[in-house]
């Protein structure tokens, strides 16, 4: 693992052997991108993979999906036929890993939606998708698209928005927040962030506008309860939660950022700094600059800048309640972006974890309750 830590922005890549042992890792501790998958399937997996590149990479991944899409399609109940569609898109998750940054790659994150569709569409209720014209441009194909957990048995719950980062998208939100909050009543809008999966926009200065249809469309959806609503943004996705607080403060209860980056986090030096974090496996900074358009340091560092909330002028501006979370030692965001927070705007709570990107220890629980207690007054 010493590898992984000190490998220098050369390469985005680690060593086959290197690459191994911190998937072993992951997968023995189920966590992220990990989390969920088969253990023996996954290992076996790894020990097939000839190359970290993507076309390797997503070839291993993509047989692993293909067996359990057959076992899928050949299962003699429900449960089963779920729990292998379940695993067929976790493996194609990983087949796509970070980002469809390959033609095989982006063909496996279609098949990645495919199977995780296929699962859902057996919850009870059945996850549902919802499609909506974006900037009147239906007609050109763009649209806002995104998925909705209802409760059972729940009359006109209140609302979680929820979505990830870079490279964990709406799919992955599902079972990383989504469960928890349907399993606690609440309807949970699950999204993808501006410049990943089906976002119809690239990041930027103004791409908050994306949710205002889907902020509309909640306003007119009588059998959920759009007045008590509460944003979730992880990792990346921390940021546009926060930006939310402050651009639609009237649509929500509150807003969590939890780990995304506010200012410092954006500047050039920080982006040097954190290029290998050894929190990713690969392709960090191809992932951060594809949600601009780009592949490469120089692309993101370019772009990344106009997305302070410092520069836009926002963070002493007024804003929905907002719970600020992270671990004190994040490679990823930085840190100091919490502490900045504090200085501006309206008072605002926030938790300061142990370890790494987005913190270790009873951080879930934390967001949980905040979140529940907003959505309850």
């Amino acid at each position: 693992m010493a590898a992984m830590e000190a490998r220098t922005s050369a390469t985005e890549r680690p060593a086959l052997e290197d690459g191994r042992s911190w998937l072993l890792d992951r997968l023995a501790r189920g966590v992220h991108p990990l989390d969920g998958m088969d253990p023996q399937a996954a290992r076996e997996t790894i020990g097939a993979l000839e190359g970290l590149e993507p076309r390797p990479w997503t070839a291993a991944w993509g047989a692993q999906a293909d067996r359990f899409a057959a076992l899928a399609r050949a299962a003699a109940s429900a449960q089963e036929q779920r729990a292998a569609w379940m695993q067929a898109y976790h493996a194609s998750f990983l087949g796509r890993y970070p980002t469809p940054n390959d033609p095989a790659k982006a063909r496996q994150y279609a098949l990645a939606r495919e199977y995780f569709l296929a699962a859902t569409a057996l919850d009870d209720p059945p996850l549902e998708v919802v499609k909506l014209p974006f900037d009147g441009r239906a007609q050109e194909g763009l649209h806002v698209v995104f998925y909705v957990m209802r409760p059972a048995r729940v009359v006109r719950p209140p609302v979680v928005m929820a979505w990830g980062g870079i490279d964990t998208w709406k799919e992955e939100v599902y079972a990383r927040l989504g469960a928890l909050f349907r399993s606690a009543g609440a309807a949970v809008l699950l999204i993808d962030m501006p410049g990943v999966g089906q976002s119809p926009v690239r990041a930027g200065r103004d791409a908050e506008r994306q949710w205002t249809p889907i902020f509309e469309w909640l306003a007119r959806n009588e059998d959920l309860d759009g007045g008590r609503c509460v944003a979730v943004g992880a990792s990346f996705g921390g940021y546009w939660a926060m930006k939310l607080a402050h651009t639609h403060r009237e649509f929500l209860r509150g807003a969590v950022n939890w780990g995304g980056g506010v200012h410092v986090t954006f500047g050039e030096q920080w982006q040097r700094r954190s290029r290998s974090a050894g929190s990713y496996l690969m392709d960090l900074m191809a992932a951060r600059a594809a949600i601009f358009g780009g592949s490469s340091f120089e692309d993101y560092v370019a772009s990344c800048g106009e997305l302070s909330l410092l520069d836009q002028g926002l963070l002493d501006a007024p804003s929905a309640p907002l719970l600020l979370v992270n671990g004190r030692d994040d490679a990823q965001n930085s840190i100091e972006d919490l502490y900045l927070s504090l200085d501006h705007g309206d008072p605002k709570c926030a938790r300061v974890f142990d370890g790494g990107h987005m913190g270790e220890g009873p951080v879930v629980p934390t967001i949980r309750q905040w979140v529940m207690e907003r959505l309850a007054r």
